[in-house]
């Protein structure tokens, strides 16, 4: 098997000051691929660490992604660290000068002087072209490890990636067939509790039951080998039929998303009404382009279920939508929500069960239980239910 590992690069990074989504995108595309990736470490600005990264990594791995550090600054120190690992003397790439003079003039700008430092790469490297920016791409080999090194700007990271690297690892590999990943989110339930439901399932060889958990979801994986498939989805049934009361949905779409769809497939318009979640769900339900009219978010202020429920009733009414989905305020550790819909109105008043978690996770976690009141709606369930983190007080139904 091919070992791919990446090493990401930057104070910036090692120091949690910035997110790392560059290896995350790197992990799901070579997934995609048949390439799993086997490792991922991350250094910091600093030569001899980078030299040495650069050193213990390609002892190991067959394919080393360098993510970072092609900028202009004094801190950008990969280009060096490949020529000091590898033996050799930085060289300029005339070409590639005159593409970044060519980048700047084209914006109306001189190239300032620093700038001449992204042409330079180490002797005997490969190039590797940059469509969308001015940092020069470069391979080298060192023991045996074919390095590419990668500008950190996400945007130009993805591109040479998509357009330069994989086509390059096809030519030279026979690349296996990727892995099959069957998914679905779950929602209301413990990573323990959904674990002792699962865990007596019988695998199939070479397959294996993950759980990725981030509050307030937790994802489900089945990853084996692709010959697998017909076992593997014999498997996924059982834990279907078992997680059925609690899966919000299956594979990648994410809740906005389907919601949205399924709301567009029947014709159907929603407000929302917010005072807890401040805006969340709204936005959340619109990065799922949902079919949305006039949404608002009020103040805090007390209000009983049966006041909540009037509103949303009135909210529907006033915007000519078909559902009105409003979230009442946070009260004695106490909320509400309201659900109008065309079968009528569904209200459920809800006290958390605990005090551990913080504002914005409780706004996560209102948000979705918000989005799974419609979302069971849709699919025809009982619309009121409770859920791992909250006891229902008070329901209504007309």
């Amino acid at each position: 098997m091919i070992r791919v590992e990446m090493l990401s690069t930057g104070d910036e990074v090692l120091h949690g000051q910035i997110i790392d989504t560059n290896a995350a995108w790197l992990a799901d595309v070579l997934f995609q691929q048949g390439l799993p990736m086997s490792s991922r470490s991350t250094v910091g600005d600093s030569l001899p660490a980078l030299v040495e990264a650069l050193t213990e990594r390609s002892r190991i791995a067959d394919v080393l992604i360098v993510n970072g550090g092609l900028g202009p600054t004094s801190d950008d120190l990969s280009a060096l660290a490949a020529a000091t690992a590898c033996g050799v003397e930085l060289e300029l790439q005339p070409a590639w000068l005159e593409k970044i003079e060519a980048f700047f003039a084209s914006r109306g700008r001189p190239m300032a002087p620093s700038n001449r430092k992204q042409a330079e790469i180490p002797a005997g490297s490969e190039m590797i072209d940059n469509p969308v920016g001015t940092a020069c791409g470069f391979a080298v080999t060192l023991n045996d490890c074919w390095i590419f090194f990668t500008p950190g700007v996400p945007s130009e990271f993805k591109v040479m990636v998509e357009q330069q690297i994989l086509p390059r690892l096809k030519a030279r590999f026979d690349l296996p067939e990727p892995p099959l990943c069957l998914r679905l989110t779950t929602f209301g339930r413990g990573e323990s509790d959904l674990a002792a439901e699962l865990e007596p399932l019988a695998l199939p060889d070479g397959v294996v039951m993950g759980y990725r958990s981030s509050m307030p979801i937790i994802e489900i994986k089945l990853t084996g080998p692709a010959a697998q498939r017909v076992a593997m989805e014999q498997v996924w049934q059982q834990v279907r039929l078992q997680l059925a009361e609690c899966t919000l949905f299956e594979g990648t779409e994410g809740l906005p998303a389907l919601l949205a769809r399924q709301l567009k497939e029947r014709g159907q318009t929603l407000t929302i009404s917010e005072r807890f979640t401040a805006g969340l769900l709204q936005w959340q339900l619109a990065s799922g382009e949902a079919p949305s009219v006039a949404g608002e978010v009020l103040p805090a202020g007390e209000e009983s279920l049966t006041q909540l429920a009037h509103r949303a009733r009135q909210r529907a009414q006033t915007q000519q939508a078909a559902v009105a989905l409003c979230v009442g305020s946070l009260q004695n550790e106490q909320l509400g929500f309201a659900l109008v819909t065309p079968d009528g109105l569904f209200a459920q008043q809800v006290r958390f069960n605990n005090q551990r978690h913080t504002l914005k996770t409780r706004q996560e976690l209102v948000a979705m239980m918000a989005m799974n009141m419609l979302r069971r709606w849709l699919h025809g369930m009982e619309v009121t239910t409770g859920h791992g983190w909250v006891d229902i007080v008070e329901t209504l139904k007309e």
